[in-house]
């Protein structure tokens, strides 16, 4: 789960990370008070959404896409008229970054925040090496927007180091770390409750990835962090009840939270052929299936290995809302569930439903699969049968070219 920079900052100020005081608003109006309640001289107005690259983004008008309304989505202004006219321009319009795509996300929700005399720049994060099975905290010198590039091109610009599960984080590897970013002995002596705080508030809240970018040093000699990036291991969300509200709706797709009432792993993707499997790892290879056969997947849909007819006319209701989707191929491996009873939910599911007028293969491999695909081919609908992945990536092919 991915909350937004202005409430990773108040679970940072629990921990006793340093940041600046800001304001949220949701009105232009609001973003005017919020300046004068701040009385800084200079104050940042910050779009607030679930992407990075803000910065750097573009507004675009929500009723006419071709209309840009500004060329960035955080301002620095001086005045707070200037808050409220730059939250005018932003405010219910879409922000297009580099990490929302063309689509871009609809600003519900702004941060006006003190202003900030930088000295330098860094990038900071904690995540979960899958290699190791350790965290690591990943931090460069080269901090700011471009944080991608700099990893691409300078990969020895980024300073790693790994945590002991059994030992944890050690102040000799925050030191480490410090010297390697260029702090003096005055800075590291800050940045270890400040590294500390935030490996605690990591570790405390089930994070899956923690980053601050920019972490920056002020003129005056402080370390502050800029801004906020928290995800929640979702697994983990039933020890973190308070955690709950923070989820923003608004930020996700409307197919993945309709299949997350249902228990069903859906992840909305750009092609033309939807696929519903048991599996996370067949759904890899299936949509694998999909590329080869000339198709490109619409999306990622792992029904669980208790698929039944409700969790499948779940799964065809969800897929079958992708207006792009020409054609679906249903890929289940009867090891727990047996394929009978998944063939009988996918009858169940095609005559509730009604009125499909898509193609639809299905693929039944494992237990009573035989029985399967009898139900299938007897059914009466104009649903396919394939045995081998290779007969439903024929199938598949067949579909799109009719």
């Amino acid at each position: 789960m991915k909350i937004h920079e202005y409430q990773g900052k108040e679970i940072f100020r629990k921990y006793g990370v340093p940041v600046l005081k800001g304001i949220v608003i949701k009105t232009p109006e609001e973003a005017k008070q919020a300046a004068i309640e701040l009385g800084s001289p200079v104050v940042v107005v910050k779009s607030q959404i679930h992407a990075g690259g803000r910065g750097q983004g573009k507004v675009y008008d929500i009723k006419d896409r071709t209309k840009m309304l500004s060329d960035r989505g955080v301002k620095v202004v001086k005045s707070p008229q200037e808050a409220e006219d730059f939250a005018r321009l932003v405010l219910g319009n879409v922000l297009v970054t580099k990490q929302t795509g063309e689509e871009g996300k609809v600003v519900h929700t702004m941060y006006v925040e003190d202003g900030c005399a930088i000295e330098k720049e860094y990038y900071l994060s904690i995540t979960l090496d899958r290699v190791t099975s350790k965290n690591v905290i990943i931090a460069s010198a080269e901090g700011g927007m471009d944080i991608e590039k700099v990893a691409e091109e300078h990969p020895e610009k980024i300073v790693k180091e790994w945590i002991d599960p059994l030992t944890g984080l050690r102040p000799y590897q925050i030191s480490k770390i410090g010297y390697a970013l260029g702090f003096t002995p005055e800075l590291v002596k800050q940045f270890i409750p400040f590294m500390n705080a935030l490996y605690k508030c990591y570790m405390d809240g089930d994070c899956s990835l923690l980053e601050v970018n920019p972490l920056v040093t002020t003129k005056d000699g402080k370390i502050m962090a800029l801004d906020s990036k928290i995800n929640f291991d979702d697994n983990a969300l039933f020890r973190h009840p308070d955690y709950a509200p923070l989820r923003d709706l608004n930020e996700e797709e409307p197919l993945e939270i309709e299949a997350s009432e249902s228990n069903l792993n859906y992840v909305k993707l750009d092609g033309n052929v939807g696929c519903m499997v048991n599996g996370a790892g067949l759904a890899m290879a299936t949509m694998d299936i999909i590329k080869l056969s000339g198709g490109e997947p619409a999306n990622f849909l792992d029904v669980g290995g208790g698929a039944n007819a409700k969790t499948v006319e779940a799964g065809f209701r969800i897929i079958l809302k992708d207006p792009n989707v020409k054609a679906i191929l249903i890929n289940i491996f009867g090891g727990i569930v047996r394929c009978d009873r998944v063939a009988n939910g996918v009858v169940e599911a095609y005559k509730s439903i009604g009125n499909i007028n898509i193609p639809i293969i299905v693929r039944l491999q494992g237990t009573n699969a035989e029985e399967a695909a009898k139900i299938i081919n007897e059914s009466g609908l104009k649903v396919r049968s394939a045995v081998a992945l290779a007969d439903a990536a024929k199938l598949v092919n067949e579909a799109l070219q009719a």
